[in-house]
């Protein structure tokens, strides 16, 4: 890249931020950087950002931004992912266009492009299937802090206060961004973004279509496009900052004194050297040979090798070198053509810039050095003349335990063939990559699996098993999942993101909440035991003093709502027949002599599961109503027996209200409890049901006026 002092009237123009709400550009920097289509090497765009107002977008996005994501429920947001997503899906092409001049495939777009829009539907599902339709996520049980259940204690999410800083690597300039934004977004923290120069108009052009589709509430995204030096200067404990990149610029930016000092958040994902290890069952003639092959030629074809991802070290059983140099040449060979991106016969394309050409033949050169053997390809290997391309390279190593080929990565279309003699040498060697982001094991054995996943799981973030059954259905070594975590240990960074839900929560703070039933209830949206309830009997319901909760719609159903039925006494012969009709004839239900030998049993005990039937029938209101289906049963425990001659009562508790942002009906989890006629608790669970938002349903209304 050059830097001018002043831009010539016919250069393309500077490339815009969007901040506070419009786009930005200054209008007459002093200094610039050309950025330079990665085939052509003609200009592409100029950046600078002489004059950016940084503090004042950072605190757009801590008032604005946050106001507007607050006004919206987790459920909202996820909504609106999806809503962008397709608005995406439609413009993709558009972006498709502009990112062949960062030398990227129409494969590569695929992993890039398509990949970002998958993660935004992904995280909308996963957002309103598992998280509340609140802005309170309740963190695991709730723990009882005094004897009488006056005083509990427990867990809640609630999204941080400040804004989240991404500070992205070049190689993915769509699906790097989207898959920091989704879970932000969905956390409700507004996002400002910083892509890496040289690909950075391919992630403005994304940012700009966010924009005009409308979808986005004001200052959820703000865009800076070129050098952000010193950005981390105007945040504090309430922001967050997910960068991907180096680890030398890791490592600077962690000790920024508002890292250190001011508790800004920081996570990273960096350098690593990924590893792909051959089993030793998996001989030429296997398909895992074949799975093995053709997993390492696409993941050091790719995006041209420039994947944090991508398979750096190959390890392979000592007897089989020669063979998987020679499968992999042979594969390459065929299936390797460097050239124009925009070629539909092209499968390998340009490096993302120049200088990123200059630095991975500068580590290749240092791995040849250090005693790597140039099998195919290498600096001098044939490519287009124009362009920043690089010959898709295999080396390999007499010395497996040669130190730099653990810790010199060629971020290219390049890989390492290493020889190992045993099982445990191959996890030491594995290991020697200080930390990765994923590791293959390819084998068809289960005992091998497991001696790999203990021996090299802690030194990954991820761990691929690949074999014949899986092959053809595994999303790849180099392919993070949304629903998965993408991070690693030591030189990958030590961060985590993606992971579904998990990846939601870095954006929120997770906080003890102590109190009364009654407050913590109010505070969480969760019925908690002991907590005022609005309690109808049977007989009550029966002589019209209270509405069954089954009666209620979502309009006027409310958490404490509760059923107390009466008691049913349990026979013998009710025991019996349930054996009889179920076919369970265990023991303890039907011979008495081996039941009451049995400790946990006063004699011949009822089925716990005609208990939670007979639960049903003395809660149930059998009229149509609000309450449309049970769609199941949660942390079901039995605690006491119950034997014949016993009785049993339940008491049924609306627990949470989760309505469906886009249905007529929504979730509502009921607490569950079974006495028996001394007052003991008998079983717990949760009973989870959809219940209509109104009753009677829209539908059933027109069907009335029909008729």
């Amino acid at each position: 890249m050059s830097e001018s002092a002043t831009a010539a009237a016919h250069s393309p123009s500077i490339l815009p931020s969007y901040l506070q709400g419009t786009w930005w550009a200054p209008e007459n920097p002093q200094r610039t950087t050309d950025v330079l289509d990665a085939v052509t090497g003609e200009v592409v765009t100029r950046v600078s950002t002489e004059g950016m107002d940084l503090p004042g977008a950072i605190e757009h996005a801590r008032t604005v931004g946050q106001r507007s994501l607050g006004e919206l429920t987790i459920h909202e947001r996820a909504l609106k992912l999806k809503e962008l997503a397709l608005f995406l899906s439609e413009h993709k092409k558009e972006l498709y266009q502009i990112s062949f001049r960062t030398g990227a495939t129409q494969r590569d777009h695929y992993i890039d492009i398509d990949g970002g829009i998958g993660t935004l539907f992904t995280f909308s599902s996963k957002g309103r299937r598992e998280l509340p339709n609140a802005n309170v996520i309740v963190d695991g049980q709730v723990e009882p802090l005094s004897p009488d259940g006056t005083f509990i204690g427990g867990h809640i999410y609630t999204r941080l206060p400040g804004v989240a800083v991404q500070i992205n690597a070049f190689n993915f300039p769509v699906w790097g961004m989207l898959e920091k934004f989704a879970p932000s977004f969905i956390a409700g923290m507004p996002t400002i973004v910083k892509p890496a120069t040289p690909t950075g108009y391919v992630t403005e052009a994304c940012v700009r279509l966010m924009v005009d589709s409308g979808v986005l509430p004001e200052g959820s995204i703000q865009l800076v496009s070129g050098s952000a030096r010193d950005l981390l200067d105007h945040l504090d404990y309430r922001d967050h900052v997910a960068f991907t990149g180096s680890a030398g610029t890791a490592q600077t930016l962690r000790e920024h004194p508002n890292v250190l000092q001011n508790g800004v958040r920081f996570t990273a994902e960096t350098d690593s050297l990924n590893a792909a290890i051959l089993g030793p069952d998996a001989t030429p003639e296997t398909p895992e040979f074949d799975a093995f092959i053709k997993s390492v030629v696409l993941e050091i074809t790719a995006k041209a090798g420039q994947k944090c991802t991508a398979i750096r070290r190959t390890i392979v059983p000592n007897a089989q070198v020669d063979a998987v140099v020679e499968a992999l040449n042979a594969r390459i060979t065929e299936r390797a053509v460097l050239g124009d991106p925009s070629e539909k016969t092209t499968t390998v394309g340009a490096l993302a810039s120049f200088d990123q050409q200059a630095e991975v033949g500068k580590a290749v050169d240092r791995l040849i050095s250090a005693g790597g053997t140039v099998r195919l390809g290498g600096p001098d290997g044939p490519k287009p003349e124009r362009g920043a391309y690089f010959p898709v390279t295999v080396l390999s190593f007499d010395d497996a335990r040669t130190p730099e080929v653990h810790s010199v990565e060629a971020f290219g279309p390049v890989t390492s063939v290493l020889g190992y003699g045993s099982v445990e040498e191959a996890i030491e060697l594995a290991a020697l990559g200080s930390g990765s982001l994923v590791a293959t094991v390819c084998t068809h054995d289960p005992e091998l699996a497991r001696q790999f996943a203990v021996g090299i799981g802690a030194h990954h973030g991820r761990l691929l098993f690949l074999d014949r059954d899986d092959a053809k259905t595994s999303t790849g070594h180099g392919s993070p999942m949304p629903h998965l975590v993408h991070g690693g240990p030591g030189r990958a960074g030590g961060g985590e993101e993606l992971g579904g839900i998990r990846a939601v929560k870095h954006y929120m703070q997770r906080t003890a909440v102590q109190g009364s039933p009654d407050l913590l209830t109010g505070v969480t949206g969760v019925w908690h035991q002991g907590a005022a309830a609005n309690v109808a009997t049977r007989a009550a319901v029966e002589a019209g003093e209270a509405e069954h909760p089954f009666r209620k719609s979502l309009e006027t159903l409310r958490i404490g709502d509760q059923f107390a039925s009466d008691l049913r006494t349990v026979t013998l012969q009710d025991i019996t027949d349930f054996a009889n009709e179920t076919g369970d004839t265990f023991y303890a239900h039907t011979d008495e002599e081996a039941a009451t030998a049995n400790p946990f049993f006063p004699r011949r005990v009822a089925h716990g599961y005609l208990l939670v039937s007979w639960a049903a029938g003395l809660f149930v209101e059998p009229a149509p109503g609000p309450v449309l289906a049970n769609y199941g049963l949660e942390n079901l425990r039995f605690i006491t027996p119950v034997t014949y001659d016993d009785a049993i009562r339940v008491t049924l508790t609306a627990k949470q209200i989760t309505p469906r942002v886009t249905d007529e009906y929504g979730e509502v989890r009921w607490d569950a409890v079974l006495h028996n006629q001394n007052d003991e608790i008998v079983a717990q669970y949760d009973v989870l049901t959809l219940v209509a938002k109104t009753w009677p349903m829209p539908e059933v209304e027109e069907a009335d006026a029909t008729a």
